[in-house]
């Protein structure tokens, strides 16, 4: 049986070097979905990027709370930078996020997309999946239910290996399983189940894709990824750079294009 599987490359503004490497691969039909950080320092210089895009390309929000500065002058009172992941996680489930300052934020990355793209983002995600934390997802749900039409959320609540048990675990735990079941219950578009997790680590990405794409069910699902190539010199400290060019290398690649066809999965939108 054909089975679709949507492929978004997550991070587009965050350095010029990850907004080219995604640019190439949606060119190149290899992706068809791009979440975009209008927030982070690259963005500007990279919109002429985005507006070259194939239409078919959907253009979405990552939104971020935990790399570089809020945008608005709301959350930086609170936070002149934003939180480490794990401290954001702790925060969140302790139940002391500043949440009225974080609804701001939320709205003002929104309105920086729509803004600078001339259109709402077609679907909304969270940069390390922060959307479904306690708090930030209620925000985000009466963002999204407020808007016609309404655009697509990441879910994060099943999420298929193999591999990274404890990683899917977690990425479950702290939040997707929630957001998953508002999703359903809301009516909200949303993908039926979620792969792409690993430890950045693994040069054998290839052997990955194969595993997720064996892995991949009936109904389909969403694989996010993290593609780049090296750019010019920035300010972002950007830990998984070697893998962002192992996974663009493989995405663009004849080999990735056979293991679809091997797997019998198209790229499409779900």
């Amino acid at each position: 049986m054909t089975r679709v599987l949507a492929i978004c490359a997550d991070d587009f503004g965050l350095t010029p070097g990850i907004s080219e490497g995604i640019a190439q691969l949606a060119q190149a039909g290899r992706i068809n979905l791009v979440s975009c950080m209008p927030q982070a320092p690259g963005w500007q210089a990279s919109l002429p990027l985005l507006a070259a895009m194939p239409a078919a390309v959907q253009r979405g929000l990552h939104f971020n709370l935990t790399e570089g500065q809020p945008l608005s002058p709301e959350l930086r009172r609170h936070w002149p930078r934003f939180l480490a992941l794990p401290k954001l996680i702790l925060a969140a489930h302790l139940r002391q996020l500043p949440m009225a300052a974080i609804a701001l934020e939320l709205r003002a990355q929104w309105q920086a997309f729509a803004d600078a793209t001339g259109a709402a983002p077609h679907f909304v995600d969270g940069h390390q999946h922060v959307h479904h934390l306690p708090g930030v997802r209620q925000e985000l749900l009466a963002l999204v239910t407020s808007l016609s039409p309404m655009p697509a959320v990441r879910a994060t609540g099943r999420l298929l290996g193999p591999g990274e048990g404890l990683k899917r675990w977690l990425i479950q735990a702290t939040g997707g399983r929630a957001l998953q079941s508002a999703l359903a219950r809301q009516g909200i578009r949303h993908n039926p189940c979620l792969t792409g997790a690993y430890d950045f680590i693994d040069p054998d990405y290839a052997r990955r894709m194969r595993a997720w794409l064996a892995a991949l069910p009936a109904e389909g699902g969403l694989l996010f990824c993290h593609p780049g190539v090296e750019g010019p010199p920035h300010t972002v400290v950007d830990p998984i750079a070697p893998a962002r060019l192992r996974e663009w290398a493989y995405l663009r690649s004849d080999a990735f294009a056979q293991d679809l066809r091997s797997a019998d999965v198209v790229l499409g939108t779900i």
